[in-house]
């Protein structure tokens, strides 16, 4: 079966094509849940008109079901809480030059 922690990793994969960089150090990934062979993934966007919200999507779903054991992946796309470069990473920051 498997993890969290192996989805939560594969994760780091899809990157924000805009930023450059994985959903994981923007902060964009809020949540992985895997209940059996069955992952629920709850992300955001830097902004509600993100045009690269289809394809992070796609990219969420595609790395997602290539962990072994993963059979079905459902997406959820949120906005709460909004996100905020606060979200990300101090790596993140630092190579944005932020903070």
């Amino acid at each position: 079966m498997p993890t969290r922690e192996e989805v939560y990793e594969a994760l780091r994969q899809v990157e924000d094509p805009e930023l450059g960089m994985d959903i994981v150090e923007l902060g964009l990934l809020y949540d992985v849940e895997v209940q059996g062979r069955n992952v629920k993934v709850t992300h955001s966007l830097t902004s509600m008109g993100c045009p690269a919200g289809p394809m992070i999507q796609e990219d969420i779903s595609r790395v997602a079901r290539e962990v072994p054991g993963v059979e079905d992946v459902d997406i959820e796309l949120t906005w709460d809480p909004p996100w905020t470069p606060e979200r990300m990473s101090d790596d993140a920051k630092f190579i944005l030059g932020i903070g």
